[in-house]
């Protein structure tokens, strides 16, 4: 069960990416479609409205918000592709069919009901007895999926769309049918299948989503009451998770639905932080962004905490291997500020000694939440990749107090992690006795290979080859290997037998892992940003979709 929960928080990632990328056109168009901040950046004398750069700015600012506005759907095909175990682009078109049909279904049952964006408005609802309060509420259930009426039910829609869809494909997708009907088989089988799961589904949910909906909303009511407790739980768990791969689900409900809030800008009501703060900042009305975010917080241990840990290891591992140390830390402290993927460096010393990560860390990383929620910091982005709107809209960004924080989390880190190290001697990277150099998990490739020449051949194997065929090796065959995905830094597989795959010594030192997760026949290694590439090398290899 917690493989498949892994793949599921895993397969969400992928509709996610495209908000990294409606973020960069909603930052850039925003700024110069904006004529305010054309004139305060001094460019009015190249962008003038009405003119070709200034159309074009504004272009890029509508396909941003088109992610945002469409988000479910991308959200029905993402979800239902990534979860497809073969044919995934089958899969991925009944996710399109499942969205479409469900709220087809819903749509009808409405009209069967006399329901309707007329007889559900605020104004007919209080003129038929509801209170304003309660007409309100009831409203805001209601709302449109591509032109079609129905629930509004967000992102949840297309995450129910696409689960039921990659549940019928990968149950029917080889389906045979008799030589009369063999057109039908296959992939084709589950398609005819979607438009049959989708009439009880789309009937359950209409009568079920209402509760769902209060449900959801009192939730929203709960974190916003709970205040910095609720702030301090949401990030420690965010980090707590991480090591077993679901922390995205943590996250995911807060950032992209309504459970982390709704707020109205420029007349559209958008749920959920991200889409909030990516509205914000599209917005030429909006003076700041929010908040009470729970995301603004990773900039302390982003370019504070992290990089003062990896301090505290250098400087606490033995002088002739410093070296070595600080070419492993100096690539994951920049890959944690440039891009925002902490694993490698959370992996360093989480695999060493997990005291380290979860009685330091993990609460540190909680009440970083609480210090950027406490002193009002209101910023774009975590991570340099994700802060180039700030530049253009300055006047949004509410960020001087991170300049005693930042420094704050860095000694804080710094001391705590070199204090513990000391005083257990914990064998963080750099620390091993003499005899154990060769466990040293610093050694490039090469050097490794050098040491370990003698002393297995089986990694010399795999070391000599390709990656790609040492991966699969190292997954104990072809035939071992069952499913193959990736999420943003880690490659996901699920395996026959697990006792075949190599032991998390020969993926670091034989194959440039940064580590191994295992749950059973589920295993995650993670690679980092570029596993998208090696996981479709890897598929390729197989001959997998």
């Amino acid at each position: 069960m917690k493989g498949k929960i892994q793949v599921f928080a895993g397969s969400m990632m992928i509709p996610v990416i495209l908000l990294v990328v409606a973020g960069i056109l909603i930052g850039i168009g925003s700024a110069f479609a904006n004529m305010e901040n054309v004139e305060a950046l001094h460019l009015g004398w190249l962008i003038q409205e009405g003119n070709f750069l200034h159309d074009f700015f504004v272009i890029i600012n509508s396909l941003g918000f088109m992610v945002m506005r469409f988000l479910p759907v991308f959200f029905a095909v993402g979800i239902a592709f990534g979860l497809a175990k073969k044919e995934k682009g089958w899969s991925a078109l009944g996710g399109l069919v499942l969205f479409l049909g469900l709220n087809t279904v819903i749509n009808t049952l409405m009209g069967i009901n006399h329901l309707n964006a007329e007889t559900t408005s605020v104004e007919a609802l209080i003129a038929s007895g509801y209170s304003e309060l309660d007409a309100k509420n009831y409203n805001s259930l209601f709302g449109h999926n591509l032109g079609i009426f129905s629930y509004n039910m967000g992102i949840f829609s297309g995450l129910i769309a696409g689960v039921v869809a990659s549940i019928v494909h990968n149950r029917f997708c080889e389906k045979q049918l008799p030589n009369a009907l063999s057109f039908f088989s296959g992939p084709r089988y589950a398609q005819i299948l979607n438009f049959v799961a989708v009439v009880p589904v789309g009937i359950l949910l209409y009568y079920v989503w209402p509760f769902i909906g209060n449900g959801l909303a009192e939730l929203s009511n709960f974190i916003t009451a709970s205040g910095l407790v609720g702030t301090f739980a949401f990030g420690a768990m965010d980090r707590a998770l991480l090591p077993i791969g679901i922390h995205h689900l943590i996250a995911f409900p807060i950032e992209y639905t309504s459970v982390g809030g709704t707020m109205l800008v420029d007349g559209t009501l958008y749920e959920g932080v991200r889409n909030i703060m990516l509205a914000q900042m599209g917005s030429s009305e909006a003076t700041e962004y929010i908040v009470r975010n729970f995301t603004t917080g990773r900039v302390l241990f982003h370019f504070g905490g992290l990089p003062g840990a990896a301090l505290a290891i250098y400087f606490t591992a033995k002088k002739e291997n410093r070296k070595k140390v600080a070419s492993l830390l100096i690539p994951a402290i920049l890959t944690a500020v440039l891009i925002g993927v902490t694993e490698p460096i959370e992996y360093t010393f989480l695999f060493v000694q997990p005291l380290l990560y979860f009685l330091i860390h993990v609460p540190l990383s909680g009440l970083s939440y609480v210090f950027t929620e406490m002193l009002n910091v209101s910023i774009i982005g975590t991570a340099v990749r994700d802060m180039f709107p700030n530049l253009l809209q300055p006047d949004k960004v509410h960020a001087m107090s991170l300049l005693v924080l930042i420094p704050a989390y860095f000694a804080a880190y710094y001391y705590s992690f070199r204090w513990a190290i000391l005083k257990f001697n914990i064998k963080t990277p750099g620390r091993e006795e003499a005899d154990n150099e060769s466990q040293i998990k610093l050694y490039t490739k090469k050097d490794f290979q050098q040491k370990e020449l003698a002393a297995s051949e089986e990694v010399i194997t795999i070391s000599n080859t390709d990656q790609i065929a040492g991966i699969i090796s190292a997954l104990g065959g072809k035939e071992n290997i069952k499913h193959v995905t990736n999420c943003a830094t880690r490659l996901r597989v699920d395996v026959i037998d697990q006792n075949k795959v190599h032991t998390d010594e020969q993926w670091v030192h034989g194959l440039d892992a940064k580590g191994v997760v295992r749950s059973g026949k589920s295993l995650q290694i993670i690679f980092g940003t570029h596993v998208i590439t090696l996981a479709s090398q890897v598929k390729d290899r197989l001959g997998m979709d």
